[in-house]
């Protein structure tokens, strides 16, 4: 029977060196400087010989540390989570720490069970985006004073730093741009608004943008994702309504936006000709849908750098109050707006 070779320890490092674990370790450290040249020649030759590769949970651990940082994503399949983690990867690799991502699938359960999954692993530092936590949650994160950063969705009475959209300045500049372009009467649709700060943020600044001409108006609309009967029903109704001047549609992320084109198909209602329609999120094939869908494109990537350099800072004793950090969007017009 084949079995699968032990791995080698520090102790077989020094009992093929002929040597102690402490001269091992030293080496190991960056101590060599302590070792006679005949000796650090043999514990690497012994290194070699077994494959010793040593633990780095085990070296951070004896020092304090794992350089480890957790992150709790809320949807690992929408692309604005990937440009995100991606971000915060860079980030990490940047500053020598290791990411162990967790993804909720916007399940609030599974979301605690990873806060606990990562305590166990003794990260350093976390990174959130937040589904919406429970009170337990909450309190045990501010018992164990864990530094952490909340990205995109802020949790209601929980002091932390968070970076994410300027979400008031991207929708009122989404808005302005449909009223230049002559539509009077805009449907906003999102995911139910529930205790989620972004949809509040970007609906609240979408009404006082549109509220102040009077010949514009404003309607909107909570559709659960994957609804496609509820949302064939809204579309069809509001054009229905509005079709004999110039309406259009935003959106309130990337994921709701593709629902709202397929119904859009569904129904033969063309974007850029019988309705405007704006989603929040750049989408790859934005572009490539028919005359192209504007969009209003978040700095994802350099929102997740910024998440984990503040985790960093929080790691390496910084004490100030919690600091809020938006970043402005960037408007991609393309046909359907014109």
């Amino acid at each position: 029977m084949n079995r699968k070779a032990a791995r080698a320890t520090i102790s077989d490092v020094a009992s093929a060196a002929k040597t102690g674990k402490t001269s091992v370790s030293r080496y190991l450290n960056g101590e060599q400087h302590a070792l006679s040249p005949d000796l650090k020649q043999r514990i690497e030759a012994a290194i070699a010989e077994l494959n010793y590769r040593p633990s780095q949970m085990a070296r951070g651990l004896k020092r304090g540390r794992t350089r480890l940082i957790g992150l709790i994503i809320a949807d690992i399949t929408n692309p604005y989570s990937i440009d995100v983690m991606n971000g915060i990867e860079a980030a990490c690799r940047a500053q020598g720490f290791t990411l162990l991502m967790c993804n909720t699938n916007n399940e609030v359960d599974q979301e605690q069970h990873y806060l606990n999954l990562l305590s166990s692993y003794q990260v350093e530092g976390i990174v959130v985006n937040a589904v919406g936590m429970r009170e337990e949650a909450l309190n045990h994160l501010q018992q164990s004073l864990l530094p952490m950063v909340l990205i995109d969705r802020k949790i209601p009475d929980f002091d932390c730093d968070v970076v994410g959209l300027d979400n008031a300045g991207a929708a009122a500049m989404a808005t302005e741009h449909l009223i230049a372009g002559g539509f009077r009467t805009v449907l906003f649709v999102t995911e139910p608004l529930g205790m989620v700060n972004t949809r509040h943020e970007r609906l609240l600044a979408f009404k006082q943008t549109l509220s102040r001409y009077a010949d514009c108006q404003a309607e909107q609309a909570e559709v659960a994702l994957g609804d496609a009967a509820a949302l064939d029903r809204v579309l069809g109704d509001f054009y229905q309504r509005h079709s004999t001047h110039r309406c259009a549609v935003m959106v309130v992320n990337g994921a709701l936006t593709l629902q709202v084109a397929r119904s859009m198909k569904r129904l033969g209602l063309n974007w850029g000709e019988q309705l405007g329609l704006l989603g929040f999120d750049e989408l790859e094939w934005a572009e490539l849908a028919g005359v192209g869908i504007t969009t209003l494109k978040q700095p994802t990537w350099q929102i997740g750098y910024t998440a984990l350099e503040m985790v960093i800072h929080r790691i390496e004793g910084d004490t100030r109050t919690p600091q809020e950090r938006v970043y402005p969007g960037e408007l991609i017009i393309r046909g359907s707006t014109k």
